[in-house]
């Protein structure tokens, strides 16, 4: 790996992102605030008459949709702009004026919500008869109205609105200060040589053979963390005290009911996933005891638990190399899957390498009307192979949804969002175990799969249930100081790993490095994702086009009902425990067949 970072500058243009199919310049970029501004001056005007006819209700909800469209685009722009280079203050800059600019439209626009919600049911419905163009509407007010208990009066809406600012704080202070302020040192690389450790270094480092160099990069990534845990556990504290803001105000009995009832799922769901995984325990700590055994050592420890269990397999996967395998693995999708793929292959819809001040992890962000964009910090492994699939699936959602749906109807929930992505890891694997004929080779991706079991699974659900006892300890009035998050974190550590793993001490900081954790409740839906993908593509493998069809009526499907429902288009029903036990059987299927072939 080079030992330094490029600097942005330095990337090669085919291996960045084209933000110009957004916004062919900034200037555009600019053109597009200011009629931002129009809009909502518009939309503001129909301030107590959003009701006065049918005509007016749909020119009101035409003017909504236009000035929410163009606000998205902008800050998508922005957004991928200042995520490429964190450091760089004009792209800041203009992201921090644009959100200050939809703080001052959402104080414009408070009424809007409660004026919709309002309105009564036999309105609406003479409205739809005589101005059918509202149709196309009918989905979202429905959606709106449905938050109707815990909307507030105009007035205590525009407070929100204004709060808004304010509640972002602790998101973006952990951001700056994880992505651009946080400077890790310099361990010696496995031939003896220098190496600056990075967000995106750090787990290459970590699935190092030699044993040294992970405990270096362990030791050297959360000591600095631990140097500043009060101030990263202020920051964890002040997000879960905005998060208890809003939920009071806004007449939850929790955090957690909040954020699952703006996605239309209920808390049953976060606590049967919870539930399904403690249940199934055992099988983590068998996976924990064959990778002990593997490893051949006395004590098992957190930095050896991503080194591949298998030896003497080198994988280095350039990113061509990566691209043609994903085009293959995913066939089964169809030929329109396919030619999609190659088009964002093709047209730079992907930031591919890592750079100074470029944002850490990887995702995709859709932008409507224009097409997916995807983050990445490729390095050459298998993992980032497998992450080019999943976010490569979460882009063609994306282009899917915004094909079939309207903006409104487009913007599928989070619940769903890690389904589409995941079938393309599992697509992945299970083709390349198919081509894969040589015996470490198939162990070793074997084992890549334990891994995917065990960190999207039991290592999200982890996570999803520290955040559920901190925002419980928060709303009882315990300090979430950094002794707390640690000791918290540290026990479930030890549960989740079981008796065959050395907790050691620094693990209790990996709660500190972790952004989802600033995401509201996100990580749980990795887990449930992950568990209704395994059902989704071992359908389609076994089923073929009938199973692809159901799939792609899912995908295209976006909003248009609540996230349960539309996984059951599928063939996956996520109100049960059912799919989460079915996935972890498959999970102890696999380990039983590594150690079988292990011992061969």
């Amino acid at each position: 790996m080079a030992k330094e970072l490029l600097k942005r500058s330095e990337q090669k243009v085919e291996d960045t992102w084209d933000l110009s199919d957004i916004y062919a310049t900034t200037a555009d970029f600019d053109k597009d605030v200011e009629n931002l501004k129009a809009l909502a001056d518009k939309a503001a005007g129909f301030k107590g008459r959003m009701f006065e006819n049918a005509k007016t209700f749909l020119e009101c909800m035409k003017t909504w949709e236009a000035m929410n469209m163009t606000l998205y685009k902008a800050f998508e722009y922005a957004q991928r702009l200042s995520d490429q280079d964190t450091k760089n203050t004009e792209n800041l800059a203009r992201l921090g004026k644009l959100e200050a600019i939809e703080v001052e439209i959402g104080s414009k626009t408070a009424f809007f919500d409660p004026e919709l919600i309002a309105g009564d049911d036999e309105t609406l419905k003479k409205y739809y008869e005589e101005e059918p163009e509202l149709k196309e509407f009918e989905i979202y007010i429905n959606n709106s109205r449905r938050l109707k208990p815990h909307m507030l009066s105009e007035e205590l809406e525009n407070l929100m609105a204004l709060a808004g600012e304010v509640r972002s704080n602790p998101q973006n202070i952990f951001s700056l200060f994880n992505n651009a302020d946080l400077v890790f040192p310099e361990i010696e690389d496995e031939n003896g040589e220098k190496v600056r450790i990075s967000h995106g270094r750090f787990i290459p480092l970590m699935e190092s053979s030699n044993r040294r160099v992970r405990k270096d990069a362990f030791e050297a990534l959360y000591s600095t963390y631990e140097q500043f845990q009060n101030s990263i556990a202020a920051m964890y504290q002040g997000q879960v005290k905005q998060l208890i803001f809003n939920a009071k105000a806004r007449h939850y009995n929790s955090i957690l009911e909040a954020a699952l009832n703006v996605t239309n799922v209920d808390t049953k769901v976060y606590k049967n996933l919870i539930e399904a995984v403690n249940e199934n325990m055992d099988k983590m700590y068998k996976y924990v005891a064959l990778r002990k055994k593997i490893l051949g050592v006395d004590e098992l420890h957190m930095y050896d638990v991503y080194t591949p269990i298998v030896k003497d397999v080198s994988v280095d996967i350039p990113f061509e190399q990566a691209k043609e395998t994903v085009l293959k693995a995913l066939a089964p999708l169809g030929e329109r899957y396919i030619s999609l793929l190659k088009e964002g292959f093709e047209n730079r819809w992907i930031d591919v390498y890592e750079n100074e001040g470029k944002r850490s992890g990887a995702y995709s962000a859709g932008v409507y009307g224009v097409h997916p964009y995807v983050l990445l910090n490729y390095n050459n492994t298998l993992d980032n192979q497998f992450t080019l699939a999943h976010e490569m699936g979460h882009s063609l959602h994306s282009y899917f949804t915004d094909e079939a749906q309207n903006f409104f109807n487009s913007h599928y929930k989070i619940f769903v969002a890690e389904v589409a992505s995941t079938v393309n890891e599992v697509l992945l694997m299970e083709y390349l175990l198919k081509v894969t004929t040589d015996k470490n080779q198939k162990a070793y991706l074997l084992n890549h799969y334990l891994d995917s079991f065990k960190g999207t699974v039991y290592r999200q659900t982890m996570f999803a249930e520290f955040e559920m006892l901190t925002a419980e300890l928060a709303e009882k009035g315990e300090s979430l100081n950094a002794e707390t998050l640690r000791k918290t974190y540290y026990e479930l550590n030890k549960k989740y790993f079981g008796p065959d793993m050395v907790s050691d001490e620094l693990i209790s900081m990996e709660w500190a490095r972790i952004p989802h954790f600033y995401y509201n409740f996100y990580v749980f839906q990795y887990a449930t994702g992950y568990s209704a993908a395994v059902a989704i593509a071992r359908r389609i493998l076994k089923e073929g086009q009938p199973a692809v069809d159901d799939y792609m009526k899912f995908l295209h499907s976006g909003c248009t009902s609540d996230p349960v429902s539309l996984l059951k288009l599928a063939g996956v029903d996520m109100s049960t425990k059912a799919p989460i036990e079915s996935a972890l059987n498959v999970f102890g299927e696999i380990i039983d067949e590594m150690s079988a072939l292990m011992s061969e």
